[in-house]
């Protein structure tokens, strides 16, 4: 295990994408100026996709252009196509993700192309970025189950991740999607892809709808991962199980490294504090239960 871990916070836009209450863009900016003041060093601020499809996230060039660049923060975005890449570097946007998934099936579902299709229409994006000099994390959603065809070969994962790191990635989110991963299956997929992927490439994105998510990211840092996706107050529910609890909580992945000896550089009081201010806005308790339990202490 490494001794240190970078956190991705994925809240500000996998989370609040999944959000059926409307945030203000105002709240938004300043959810990531509180991210910004934790000690966080990635903080993906929002995403550049058509509005019709995202009306949560309708607000990206706004967003971006009023949240304070911290020194030594990154500040990703995910962009679809070059449509929404021209729009974010407009507005100075230095670092993007592009996405696609190891399930056929999810793919055509959600954004009507076969994997080939949807990593040939990131090309041009890749190549545009690479002569700008911007920085192209790569998701791989669905690896351990997908809500349309069930179980995802591995050797699916390992096709898609090594495509996207080949492509320029510089890093590949491995993304249990629908949270249906056990630690097992987590740490055999991981060491699949790392057979193909430098394991300082990827990182590791897990929903908890089973509650599995800190389970499983333990056996992924115990193969070698050293970066790890969350969300703050455990913001965004899993579309694809009603009800259901979408990302884990960036806390209760920074209390469990904490204790584990291992560093993040991140103030986990500060941290919750911004949890529990954000779920107030969202109208509900914190999703994160070391954020409850901070709060009671």
């Amino acid at each position: 295990m490494k001794s240190s871990v970078r956190i991705v916070e994925v809240g500000p836009r996998d989370g609040l994408q999944n959000e059926k209450t409307t945030v203000a863009t105002a709240d938004k900016i300043a959810l990531i100026d509180r991210l910004s003041a934790t000690g966080l060093r990635s903080i993906e601020a929002t995403s550049f996709v058509s509005p019709k499809w995202v009306p949560q996230l309708a607000d990206a060039a706004e967003v971006y252009a009023g949240i304070r660049k911290a020194p030594g923060v990154r500040y990703p975005v995910l962009v679809p196509n070059e449509q929404g890449y021209e729009r974010a570097r407009a507005v100075g946007v230095e670092e993007i993700a592009v996405f696609t998934a190891a399930s056929e099936a999810f793919n055509r579902r959600n954004i009507n192309a076969g994997i080939d299709e949807s990593l040939q229409r990131f090309a041009p994006v890749l190549e545009r970025a690479r002569a700008d000099g911007v920085a192209v994390r790569g998701y791989v959603s669905t690896v351990l189950g997908c809500p349309y065809q069930g179980d995802v070969p591995v050797a699916d994962v390992v096709r898609v991740a090594r495509a996207l790191h080949a492509m320029g990635c510089y890093e590949v989110s491995l993304g249990d999607t629908i949270g249906v991963g056990t630690p097992g299956k987590a740490r055999a997929m991981l060491r699949a892809v790392a057979q193909e992927v430098p394991m300082a490439a990827l990182a590791v994105h897990f929903h908890d709808t089973y509650g599995q998510a800190l389970a499983n990211i333990l056996a992924c840092l115990e193969e070698g991962v050293a970066v790890v996706d969350a969300s703050v107050s455990g913001a965004g529910g899993c579309p694809y199980a009603q009800g259901a609890s979408g990302n884990v909580a960036t806390e209760d992945v920074v209390y469990m490294l904490r204790g584990l000896g291992v560093e993040t550089g991140i103030d986990l009081d500060a941290l919750a504090e911004t949890g529990r201010w954000l779920a107030a806005r969202l109208g509900r308790e914190t999703g994160s239960k070391a954020g409850k339990a901070l709060a009671a202490a």
